[in-house]
């Protein structure tokens, strides 16, 4: 058996058969997929499952590859790392990946006391709800480089966020190191290679962080919010990492029965507010 084969018998026998809508029960012999209901799923034959469970098929299409990995509901870096036993390129190029998860598309919606917000591992803005649309301003109207946290921060457009001269610096140099990363993870990335480009044209301070190679991360930090309505807040920041997709979860928290809290509170009520108001 090849490690093509094992990795897929072993992905097969955890993949739970309701995920995908298949029944369960006494009857089954395991609780993972059978061979014929990963064949199903995927679009392929019986035999063929067979063949390259046991390694008799050792060069599948990137079709295939594909296909089992949506049957199998593999995370990007299991996906990456089915191509990469299968002898292939991800179909993708190399492109940031910008799909939540079930996770993380859970965590926006039952987090509703919580300002939360989704980015791509370049700083994009993808994903927020309603209270971080009350709390920094609706960001819908945003396009393109506009909903970049770096592409803001560097060229100078208001935010609500207000930082002092040591808190812009450690933000700097983290943000600085995640894009540098996001370079060496997808570098076939058309648009992550423009935003370099054009923000070591446009700011000075990003070029040198840039050309110097300075290394940072993002770490649990305080941030200062000036609100229109219900004035200065200051909350916990805290950046999670979707391990399956390479997202960015930040999350705004307030310790209980604190001001910052009772503003939280009042942001519900207040609602929404227009981005620069």
């Amino acid at each position: 058996m090849s490690e093509l084969g094992r990795t897929l018998r072993r992905w097969r026998d955890r993949a739970d058969p309701a995920d995908s809508g298949l029944p369960t029960g006494r009857a089954r012999r395991a609780a993972g997929l059978r061979r014929e209901e990963l064949a199903g799923l995927a679009g392929i034959s019986v035999d063929y499952v067979v063949r390259l469970e046991q390694g008799r098929a050792a060069s599948p299409s990137g079709q295939v590859l594909a296909a089992l990995a949506r049957a199998l509901r593999l995370s990007e870096d299991e996906r990456r790392h089915l191509f990469l036993l299968g002898g292939r390129a991800l179909p993708d190029g190399g492109r940031l990946p910008s799909r939540l998860s079930p996770g993380v598309r859970r965590l926006l919606e039952q987090l509703a006391g919580t300002p939360v917000s989704v980015y791509d591992a370049a700083w994009t803005l993808l994903e927020w709800n309603p209270l971080f649309a009350a709390l920094m301003g609706d960001p819908s109207p945003l396009r393109g480089r506009e909903r970049n946290v770096l592409w803001q921060h560097f060229t100078g457009r208001p935010t609500r966020v207000r930082h002092t001269a040591e808190q812009a610096a450690r933000f700097e140099v983290a943000a600085v190191a995640d894009l540098r990363a996001a370079t060496a993870h997808y570098p076939s990335d058309p648009g992550l290679h423009g935003l370099v480009a054009e923000l070591s044209q446009r700011s000075p301070v990003f070029r040198q962080l840039w050309e110097e190679g300075t290394v940072g991360r993002h770490t649990m930090d305080t941030k200062t919010v000036d609100h229109p309505e219900v004035g200065a807040i200051v909350l916990d920041c805290d950046v999670l990492v979707a391990p399956d997709s390479d997202l960015r979860v930040v999350l705004y928290t307030a310790a209980p029965g604190t001001d910052a809290a009772e503003k939280l509170a009042l942001l519900g009520v207040v609602g929404i507010q227009p981005l620069w108001a």
